[in-house]
This record gives structure tokens, C-alpha cells and sequence, in this order.
């Protein structure tokens, strides 16, 4: 009986020098992505004359203005009206005093991120529910011309924003939901809405009908069997689904610039007008740009689980 070393190699199983490849290059195109993301940080971090300076600073000392004139509004006023004031209240009272200035008022930063944070998460909630009852439908029923109508509902994807933004202004004019949150909701629920369908078709058809045909043998209607064994087997795809729609919703600009313009208006189009002292104030700009960066970053995290598919669809096979 003879015995050896096997030195047989799969040829699934990337070899260590594929592997060590591969990570360096991935190493290397995270490093560059996130060299952006981590001036406008830095950026925020800076002083005005900072921040334009040539050429750029690496090393810097920190200061908070950026975010206090974010959250601001600041006047200038004369040496001798300064003298009369009583002593800084908060670090952005002296940082506006030691240029001159003083704060008139909190800023729209705010009232802006809010309106942000309602108009992203309730659309992308309205999207993803009306696409998974939408794309549940066509994988489940024989719906008359389902290929002509899962087309129509993609091409809506296809036109850019500027071709269709003018009609949409003069109906929402004539509606009255120019500048109102539920204007907007309801824009990006429609624009999301055939993303949502046409990415959960795929995963609700890799669910078998089996599981709810075994359901509804057990007494589940159908509803109740969607609910308690296709919902939860297509979480993964929600979650993906959720993530893009409420990217486009977070980020949209075109359609905010547009139909809002105070109550209902967003971050987006807000932080490119802050203005400063001589000009674009390119610390607040940072600022805001960093903070709102955050719960996109906050939600894509939380739901990181579910975008790796740990489980594999279609266990009984046909």
C-alpha cells in the first residue's frame, strides 16, 4: 500500500496568488474611492482660506466653523457694536465674533435634512411595497401581455427627469402640490416603483410555488401564505430593492430643484447655495455634504446582511 501527497488542484478554488491579486486590487480601488469621501470630511474641518488654498492642504488646524456657519446665519456688524456685546455664549457665537460677525438665527440646513428624511424614506417604503405586490402578480398569475406590460413599466426608467419635468410642474401647479412633502412622495413613488417591480420579480420568482402551495393545503389563503412564506424568503431582495430606491429618493436633485422651493425643499439643492463670507463657503458645503452622506451610509449598513445572499432559492426541484 502505497501512500503520497495529493497535489491535485481544483480548478473552482482560486489558487493563493489569484487570491492575493485580487484583494490587492480591491485594497486599491476602495483606497481611491474613499479618497473623496475623505476630503469633503476633512474639508469640513477646515477654515475658509483652508479650503481654497493652493496647494491643498493635507495638514490643517481644525476648526468648527464649517459646521457653525451650517447651522447659522451670521451678520456683519461694526467694531463698535461688537465691543458693546456681552461675552461668546458657544463656540459658534466666538468663532462669528472673531471675524466680526454675529449669529443672526439658525440656518435651513435643518427644516431641509428633515424634509429629506421623510420625503426619502416614506417613498422608498411606498416603492418597495407597491413593487412587491406588483411584481408578485406577475410572477404568480397569468397577467394578459405580462412582457408588454413589465416593458412599459421599465421604460419609464429610460426618459431623463428634464424631459418630463415640465408637465409634471404645470400638474402639480394645477394640483396644488408644488413644494409639499406629499408631491414629492409621490413623484419618487412613481419613478421608483418600476425598479422595485422589475428587481423582486426576479427574486420572487426563484421562490418555489411549492412552499405556498403546501401553505394553502394547510389552510392558508393566499394573502395569509404570501405574508408568512414569500415575504420573509424574499427579504434579501427587499432589502437590495430598498437600497436602491432610496438612493435615487436621497440623491434626486432635478425634480427638487424644480417643484420645490421652501417648505418641501430637500438637502440636495439646498447645500450647493450656501453662501459665505466673499463666496461659496466651501467648509459648510463639506459640512452639510458629510452629514448628509450618513444615513445613507447608516441604512446601507444595517441592511448589509441581506444584501449577501446567504441562502439558496429553489430547494425542491421540478
Amino acid at each position: 500500500m502505497s501512500t503520497g501527497i495529493v497535489t491535485a488542484h481544483s480548478v473552482v478554488e482560486p489558487s493563493p496568488r489569484a487570491k492575493a491579486v485580487a484583494a490587492t486590487l480591491v485594497a486599491a480601488y476602495a483606497l481611491i474611492s474613499m479618497i473623496p469621501l475623505v476630503w469633503i470630511f476633512l474639508t469640513g474641518f477646515k477654515s475658509p482660506p483652508d479650503s481654497i488654498s493652493y496647494p491643498p492642504k493635507a495638514i490643517f488646524e481644525p476648526t468648527l466653523e464649517g459646521y457653525c456657519n451650517l447651522f447659522t446665519t451670521r451678520s456683519r456688524q461694526s467694531p463698535e457694536y461688537m465691543a458693546t456685546l456681552p461675552p461668546p455664549a458657544s463656540t459658534c457665537d466666538e468663532i462669528a465674533r472673531s471675524r466680526n460677525m454675529v449669529i443672526a438665527g439658525p440656518s435651513n440646513y435643518a427644516p431641509r435634512f428633515v424634509n429629506s428624511l421623510i420625503i426619502a424614506f416614506a417613498s422608498t417604503f411606498c416603492a418597495v411595497a407597491l413593487g412587491t405586490f406588483a411584481a408578485y402578480g406577475f410572477s404568480r398569475f397569468k397577467v394578459p401581455l405580462a412582457d408588454d406590460l413589465l416593458f412599459f413599466i421599465l421604460s419609464t426608467r429610460m426618459m431623463p427627469p428634464i424631459a418630463v419635468a415640465i408637465p409634471i410642474y404645470l400638474m402639480y401647479r394645477e394640483l396644488g402640490l408644488s413644494d409639499t412633502r406629499l408631491g414629492m412622495i409621490l413623484l419618487y413613488t412613481s419613478v421608483n416603483v418600476s425598479l422595485a417591480v422589475w428587481l423582486l420579480k426576479g427574486f420572487i420568482d426563484e421562490i418555489p410555488r411549492e412552499y405556498e402551495e403546501a401553505a394553502m393545503v394547510d389552510g392558508y389563503s393566499r394573502l395569509h401564505a404570501f405574508w408568512k412564506v414569500v415575504l420573509p424568503q424574499a427579504t434579501t431582495g427587499i432589502a437590495a430593492t430598498a437600497i436602491f430606491c432610496l438612493i435615487f429618493a436621497w440623491n434626486e436633485y432635478a425634480f427638487a430643484v424644480l417643484l420645490t422651493s421652501g417648505e418641501a425643499q430637500t438637502a440636495p439643492p439646498f447645500i450647493p447655495i450656501i453662501i459665505g463670507e466673499g463666496g461659496q463657503d466651501w467648509p459648510a458645503v463639506a459640512a452639510g455634504t458629510t452629514l448628509f452622506l450618513l444615513p445613507i451610509l447608516a441604512f446601507t449598513v444595517l441592511l448589509r446582511r441581506h444584501l449577501l445572499r446567504g441562502i439558496t432559492f429553489g430547494a425542491v426541484r421540478k
